[in-house]
C-alpha cells in the first residue's frame, strides 16, 4: 500500500498536493527546473527556455481523408506503432450545435464518402451525423512531424475523456448534455477505438454493458481486468465493470461504489460545517450491483443513490498508480477547488478501502485539475480546468516531482483549458491539446532537467 507521504509527487494526487501546508511551506516547494515560462510571440503556448512546440493538428484543416480536423480536442493517449511510429488517438467533445467545428465543415478538399455502417448516429434524414468522435494522428518521433491524420470514429456525442487499454486501443467516453432526447439514437456510451495507422472510420459499437450515463474517464486494473469508470455530474457515481472475459468489455457486471455503514453517503463535502469525509480517513467499500444499465430514462445514478451508492462531485480523471486508483473530483470540497480520492482495490476477497486523499481549501498554484498523466521522471502532469477564473488567471500545465516539488510546464496565454496530456512511450515527446483553439501540440525539450 502507498503511504500518503511517499505517494506525493508520484501519482495523480499531485495537482491537489501540499495545499494544507502553510503558504511559506508551499512556496518553498515551488521550483523551476526548466526556468520561468517565456511568452510565446505567436501567442500559442508559453514554455520554458529550450523547449519548442510543433502544431500537429489545427481545427478546420483538411485531414488525409478529406474531412476537416474537428475542434475541441479533449482526452488523448499515445500508442507505439510499427516502424517506431506513434499513434495519438484524440477525442473531440463536440455536440450537435457546433457544426462549424465538426469534421463535416467545409475542408479544403472533398472528403471520402461516408459509409453509413461506420457512423454511429446519422441523425435524421437530410441532417448531419452527430459530430463527436475521435481522430488518429500518426506521428514520426524521429522527424518530429505528423505523417497523417484521419477520422477514426464519428456519429457520437461529446467525446470527453477515456482511457488507454494495454492491448492497443482507446476507450472513448460520451458525455452528452441531454440523455433523455433521442434524435437518431440514444447516447451516453463508451466505444473502443483501435490505435491504427491506416486511415478509415472504424465500426462504432457501443459498449452498452459499461452503462449509459455522462461518462468521463476509465482506468483498467491489469491485475484483475476490472475497469473503473467516472461520471461527470455533480451527484455522479463511481463505477466498476467486471468483465466475463478479460479484455472483452462487451459483457459483464456493472457496479457502483458505496460506503459500508453509510448508505448513499455524500462525499462531495460541499458543506464546510460537516467536515466529512476527513482527509486520510479509511472508508470500507461495498459494491452494489446495478440493473437496467442501459438506463433509457437517464436514471442510473438515481437508482444507484436509492440502493445506497455514494455521491461524488464531478468525477473526471482516474488513473491507476501502483496498486491504487486516484480519482479527481473537479469541483468537490467547500471551496469547489476539487478533491482527490484514493481507492485501494483489495485482492483475495478482502475489502476495498477508499479515502479522501486531499482537499485543497485555497491555492494559487494548482486548481481544478482535470486530465492527468504520469511524467516520465516519476511525477505527475496536470491539465488545469478554468472552472472559476478567479482561482487562476490562466490555465497551466503543472508538474509535481517525485520529491513533491511543484513547477509549471506550460501556460495558455489565451482563455481556455489544456487537455489530453500524454507522453510518448520513450518520454521524449509531450503531447497536449488546447481545447478552445482546437490545437494538438507536440513539445520537445531538455526533459532530463526534471
Amino acid at each position: 500500500m502507498i503511504s500518503r507521504r511517499s505517494f506525493i509527487g508520484t501519482s495523480a494526487l499531485a495537482f491537489f498536493g501540499l495545499q494544507r501546508y502553510a503558504a511559506a511551506d508551499v512556496s518553498a516547494r515551488v521550483i523551476a527546473p526548466f526556468g520561468p515560462l517565456l511568452r510565446d510571440g505567436a501567442g500559442v503556448i508559453d514554455l520554458p527556455e529550450g523547449f519548442t512546440y510543433r502544431i500537429l493538428a489545427r481545427q478546420g484543416e483538411a485531414m488525409a481523408d478529406g474531412f476537416a480536423t474537428p475542434g475541441l480536442p479533449d482526452g488523448m493517449a499515445a500508442f507505439p506503432a510499427v516502424d517506431g511510429k506513434l499513434v495519438l488517438v484524440c477525442n473531440h467533445e463536440l455536440s450537435l450545435e457546433l457544426g462549424h467545428l465538426g469534421p463535416f465543415a467545409a475542408p479544403s478538399r472533398s472528403p471520402r464518402p461516408l459509409n453509413p455502417t461506420t457512423v454511429y448516429d446519422s441523425g435524421l434524414a437530410g441532417e448531419l451525423p452527430h459530430l463527436g468522435g475521435t481522430t488518429n494522428i500518426v506521428f514520426d518521433p524521429v522527424a518530429g512531424k505528423m505523417l497523417s491524420q484521419f477520422l477514426s470514429l464519428t456519429g457520437t456525442d461529446r467525446n470527453c475523456a477515456g482511457g488507454a487499454m494495454p492491448w492497443g486501443s482507446w476507450i472513448t467516453c460520451e458525455e452528452p448534455k441531454d440523455l433523455t432526447t433521442e434524435r437518431g439514437k440514444l447516447h451516453g456510451w463508451c466505444f473502443e477505438v483501435k490505435a491504427s495507422t491506416s486511415g478509415g472510420l472504424q465500426k462504432p459499437i457501443p459498449l452498452k454493458a459499461l452503462g449509459r450515463f455522462c461518462h468521463e474517464a476509465v482506468a483498467l486494473d491489469p491485475r484483475t481486468g476490472i475497469l473503473y469508470l467516472t461520471e461527470d455530474r455533480s451527484d455522479g457515481l463511481l463505477y466498476r465493470f467486471i468483465p466475463e472475459t478479460r479484455a472483452d468489455l462487451s459483457r459483464g457486471k456493472l457496479q457502483a461504489l458505496a460506503i459500508s455503514g453509510k448508505p448513499a453517503a455524500d462525499l462531495r463535502n460541499y458543506d464546510s460545517a460537516s467536515k466529512w469525509p476527513r482527509e486520510a480517513e479509511q472508508l470500507a467499500v461495498e459494491w452494489i450491483d446495478l440493473v437496467d444499465v442501459e438506463a433509457p430514462l437517464d436514471d442510473l445514478r438515481l437508482r444507484g443513490h436509492r440502493a445506497g451508492a455514494a455521491r461524488f462531485a464531478r468525477g473526471e480523471g482516474i488513473h491507476l498508480v501502483g496498486e491504487s486508483l486516484f480519482i479527481c473530483c473537479t469541483d468537490g470540497g467547500p471551496s469547489r477547488r476539487g478533491q482527490l480520492f484514493k481507492l485501494d482495490p483489495a485482492l483475495d476477497g478482502k475489502i476495498d478501502q477508499l479515502q479522501l486523499f486531499l482537499q485543497p481549501e485555497k491555492s494559487d498554484l494548482l486548481t481544478n485539475g482535470d486530465n492527468l498523466c504520469p511524467a516520465p521522471w516519476g511525477g505527475v502532469i496536470i491539465c488545469e480546468d478554468l472552472i472559476d477564473p478567479s482561482f487562476s488567471p490562466a490555465a497551466h500545465v503543472r508538474c509535481v516531482t517525485p520529491e513533491g516539488k511543484i513547477f509549471s510546464l506550460a501556460r495558455n496565454p489565451k482563455d481556455g483549458e489544456f487537455s489530453g496530456a500524454c507522453f510518448s512511450p520513450d518520454g521524449k515527446w509531450f503531447f497536449v491539446n488546447i481545447m478552445a483553439e482546437g490545437l494538438t501540440l507536440a513539445i520537445s525539450g531538455p526533459w532530463e532537467k526534471a
